[in-house]
């Protein structure tokens, strides 16, 4: 059985990486001057509250911040690191393609996970560990009007030190709602640093005069580190009155930043009375998981564990909107069991908005 999900990992993780790589490049157009200079921000909350599943369970919050740059001609114009580091970033190959777009991204979060019986105060040998990531991720981008690759760099901490108990317990005192009392068993204070890789690509789009139009985007990516180890493999379908011309809204994840506009057609940079959208999607994203830290445990300390699932499947459906310059969407997402022992799949919530400036 062992040698089986091995050998299903093996060929996932080589399908994944033929498609990070075979795809055409087509140069973008100069003549897109707003869009070359406009910086986007992001905050992404999800919770299921959000959802259907109002129950505070398994992946119970989460908070991102993220700011992607303007269009940069090399990353060392906006990086401060050491001349041989940018001599090494510059050595990847589908990251510097002389006539695709540059832009940096940089990130702040912190995640929250419990049980499903936040009263009991004993370890839940057969539930999910209390755990709380706070991390900084920097991520690389390369893209054009086919396809955009990404190059994420996570680094952070799970334990008591992200301090995700201590925000949990503030806001359940201040909402007034049952305080989790069995953080005395979360994971161990560790290090994390994860590497991901992953390519976006538009297979399909098509716009016409009377501003209707839908596109389709699929994904495939890869993480390596103590934090996760796995592949990924995806897509999203849109479709609606001015639609957003970028690579999606995607979950809570290393690579989710793709909400900077890619040109001038983006209805961000229509005129003042035309720069409203709506759009529908829907989206697939499939893991193969070799290692999760929130479900295997502490890597070189024992702590709680639990047995995963190594295959994990989100559904996602959603509604998105263009007001101008802000883009707002909001996600249902139903998740498949993460772990053996997990009673039932998990439903949660997720709002996203984005100001391009």
């Amino acid at each position: 059985m062992k040698r089986l999900l091995r050998m299903k990992i093996k060929y996932v993780i080589e399908l994944t990486l033929i498609l990070l790589f075979l795809c055409p490049v087509e140069p973008a157009s100069a003549a897109d001057e707003k869009a070359r200079g406009a910086d986007t921000l992001t905050i992404y909350l999800e919770n299921d509250l959000f959802g259907f599943d109002n129950w505070d369970r398994y992946y119970t919050h989460g908070t991102k911040i993220s700011w992607i740059s303007q269009d940069l001609t090399n990353y060392r114009d906006i990086l401060p690191v050491p001349s041989f580091v940018h001599r090494w970033v510059e050595q990847i190959p589908y990251l510097n393609d002389p006539q695709n777009l540059r832009t940096v991204s940089l990130s702040l979060g912190q995640n929250i996970y419990t049980p499903a019986d936040r009263e009991r105060t004993d370890l839940i040998l057969y539930d999910r560990p209390y755990a709380g990531v706070t991390y900084l991720g920097l991520g690389l981008h390369s893209r054009n009007s086919v396809h955009m690759d990404t190059l994420e760099l996570d680094i952070g901490i799970v334990g008591r030190h992200s301090y995700a108990q201590d925000i949990q317990e503030v806001i359940h005192k201040w909402t007034g709602t049952l305080v989790p009392k069995g953080w005395e068993h979360q994971l161990h204070d560790e290090p994390l640093i994860n590497l991901y890789i992953e390519r976006k690509w538009k297979a399909l789009q098509k716009i016409n005069s009377a501003g209707l139009g839908f596109d389709f985007i699929p994904h495939a990516g890869l993480g390596v580190g103590n934090a996760y180890t796995g592949v990924n493999m995806g897509g999203q379908m849109r479709f609606g009155w001015n639609i957003p011309n970028d690579y999606g809204t995607y979950l809570i994840r290393a690579g989710s930043d793709s909400n900077a506009p890619l040109d001038d057609t983006d209805p961000r940079f229509f005129q003042p009375f035309h720069r409203l959208g709506l759009h529908l999607f829907l989206a697939v994203d499939g893991k193969a998981v070799a290692r999760n830290i929130l479900l295997d445990g502490n890597t070189f300390r024992d702590s709680h564990s639990v047995n995963k699932k190594p295959f994990v499947v989100d559904f996602i459906g959603g509604v998105g909107m263009i007001i101008h310059q802000i883009k707002i969407t909001y996600s249902y997402v139903y998740r498949t069991k993460e772990f053996k022992t997990q009673n039932d799949e998990q439903q949660f919530g997720a709002i996203s908005v984005s100001f391009t400036f």
